[in-house]
């Protein structure tokens, strides 16, 4: 997973080096579907099949603009401009084993609204990471992600979430950027393995999923953010597996 996890890394810092304005979409898949078939990968994304959908996602990243929250489609007409943001996402398999991690990235300068909304993204991913410990519960990492987004004013993403990860890209538990006391709040143990990632909208924490069956946006219109890491529990703290 730590393998896999770097080449995520190096993928992502790849495509984000080519985020300006003028760059498409598709610009950014063509870069990492050639970076997972040059380190005999296997993409993650591409091809993974959804009920809902009814189809097969058709790319090796997900790339949500704006208002799109994931699952947005690379494309060559959807060409970026200064003042947005855009969210990369991507997750490989190598050897057997998965890794998965997103960044979101300003195109330009940005407004101040946006560019804390990133802050506060981030900084709350670190924050649930570092209660990803042996001896803690799931909620620790989801109550210290909600504190921090919700003190700053913004809202969380309840449609989509977290999950566990390993030898498939989605195991349990899943791993809510909320504390939800229907769901279960297991014991952290060493040899989990979790992808945290905090999604976070300035307005409303709505959703809903455009006709493509794929892309989620907020359902008010406004920007949002997204970052993940895969994260190790182990006996000397949580080890984030999708960077150096």
């Amino acid at each position: 997973m730590r393998r896999s996890g770097l080449l995520v890394y190096e993928i992502l810092q790849a495509c984000a080096a080519i985020v300006k304005e003028g760059a498409t979409t598709w610009d950014l898949e063509e870069v990492a579907d050639k970076m997972i078939s040059d380190a005999g990968a296997i993409s993650a994304f591409k091809g993974y099949y959804v009920p809902t959908a009814g189809s097969k996602f058709p790319a090796v990243l997900c790339t949500s603009v704006n208002e799109q929250i994931v699952h947005g489609i690379p494309s060559r007409k959807r060409v970026l401009k200064a003042g947005d943001v855009v969210t990369i996402d991507t997750g490989v398999q190598l050897d057997g084993y998965f890794a998965d991690s997103a960044i979101t990235v300003p195109v330009g300068e940005v407004s101040p609204k946006a560019a804390k909304l990133l802050d506060v993204t981030r900084v709350a991913l670190d924050l649930g990471i570092e209660k990803a410990v042996s001896g803690n519960r799931l909620f620790d990492i989801s109550g210290a992600i909600e504190k921090h987004i919700t003190d700053n004013g913004f809202a969380i993403v309840r449609d989509y979430v977290g999950h566990g990860i390993g030898t498939r890209l989605h195991e349990d538990p899943q791993v809510p950027n909320y504390v939800d006391r229907r769901g279960e709040n297991p014991r952290l143990k060493p040899g989990m393995a979790l992808a945290i990632e905090p999604m976070v909208n300035v307005g409303s924490p709505d959703t809903k999923v455009l006709s493509d069956k794929w892309t989620a946006v907020t359902k008010d219109g406004s920007y949002s953010a997204h970052f993940e890491h895969t994260v190790a529990i182990t006996e000397n703290g949580p080890w984030v597996l999708t960077r150096p």
